[in-house]
Formats: structure tokens, C-alpha cells, sequence
């Protein structure tokens, strides 16, 4: 079974099983540290395609989703507030690489508590931000504030796109493919031209 296909699943663990494995994959992939590797975007994308087409239920897919995604941030900021930088000092291991949080306070850095709303859509990002905003001690009101803003459009926005799709568009499943990968794509291109002037200035820096 492929955890990365929301159809496989379904058909391996059944209606309420695939609920689930999809809210489970959800609230890892918003905060545990372990999470980052997991799909995010293409995942509620394609959840809500399978809901159009009866195999979910789009009203508890999307409840669901943003319950554990806001609930995966709470437990990424205590993460951040009780290790704090120890986990900068923290070696590197399969499932932990100190170079994502350092992508992610450098992000944080530049967008300030809007990075809370923004890194829902960025790949990595998205599971470390909350991590760096506990270590930065930001004010718990206004990150629960902006936690439940940006739980709310990435996951209703991406499983609504997804169902809209599957409603709208006939035999939608053959372009399912293709417009996932798209996702997946264009949820990348931010990361890289966050990433590209960092490194252009540290050349500059060198000479």
C-alpha cells in the first residue's frame, strides 16, 4: 500500500479507515518533526477529488483535516517552546535534518507571524514553522490566531479544489494524475526562490 495515494487507502482500509489515515498523515505532516517528508498538499487535493466521486465524505474530510492540521501546529510551537534551540544542537537522522529548521527560522524571519498562514503551502516549511515560532516564544494568542487562518485555507481551499475537479470536469480522473504532480510543482517553486536568493547572497558574502 502507497500512503502517498489517498485511493489506495481507501480501498485498503475502507471508508472510515481511509478518514482516518488522511487525518492521521495531516496532523504529522503540520508539525511532528518527522512529518516533513509526508505528502500535504497533493494529499488534500486528491483526498478531495475521492470525495467527489463518493469515496469520502467531503464535509468530515475537510472538518477532519483542519482539526489535525491546527492540532499538529499546537504540538509543533510546544515542541519549540520546551526543546527550544537544543534542537539546533540535535544531530542529523532519517528523519530529522537540521537544515529544514533553519530554512524554516530563516523564512520566519522574513515574513514574521505571517509565516504561520504562508508556510501551509510550502513543502517543509509547513512543518517546521510552527516548531521555530515556539523556540521565538510568539505570543500563543496570536499564533493560535494565525494557526486556525491558515489550517482553514489550505485545507478547505486544496480539498475543495480537488472536489470542484472531480465535479465539473468529465472523466476527471484521467487528468487526477497530472494536476496532482502539478501541485506538487507549483507548491515546490516558492521553496526554491526563497531558497536560490539566500544562497546567491552568500556568494556575494564570499567575494
Amino acid at each position: 500500500m502507497n500512503f502517498l495515494e489517498p485511493q489506495q487507502l481507501v480501498h485498503s482500509l475502507g471508508f472510515w479507515g481511509g478518514h482516518l489515515a488522511i487525518w492521521a498523515i495531516t496532523f504529522a505532516e503540520s508539525g511532528l518533526l518527522f512529518g516533513f517528508f509526508l505528502p500535504g498538499d497533493s494529499l488534500l487535493f486528491a483526498s478531495g477529488f475521492l470525495a467527489s466521486q463518493g469515496l469520502l465524505n467531503i464535509v468530515m474530510l475537510i472538518v477532519g483535516c483542519f482539526i489535525c492540521a491546527t492540532l499538529g501546529d499546537n504540538v509543533g510551537y510546544a515542541t519549540g517552546s520546551h526543546f527550544g534551540y537544543r534542537l539546533f544542537n540535535r544531530e542529523d537522522s532519517r528523519f530529522f535534518h537540521k537544515k529544514h529548521l533553519l530554512k524554516a527560522q530563516s523564512f520566519y524571519e522574513t515574513h514574521g507571524r505571517k509565516t504561520i498562514i504562508l508556510a501551509r503551502f510550502l513543502p517543509v516549511v509547513r512543518t517546521f514553522a510552527p516548531i521555530v515560532a515556539g523556540i521565538g516564544k510568539m505570543h500563543y494568542p496570536t499564533f493560535i490566531k494565525y494557526n486556525l487562518l491558515g489550517g482553514l485555507l489550505w485545507t478547505f481551499g486544496l480539498t475543495i479544489l480537488g472536489f470542484l475537479l472531480g465535479k465539473s470536469i468529465p472523466n476527471a480522473d484521467r487528468y487526477v494524475l497530472p494536476i496532482t504532480l502539478a501541485i506538487v510543482v507549483i507548491s515546490v517553486i516558492p521553496s526554491l526562490l526563497h531558497i536560490l536568493p539566500i544562497g546567491k547572497s552568500k556568494d556575494k558574502a564570499k567575494e
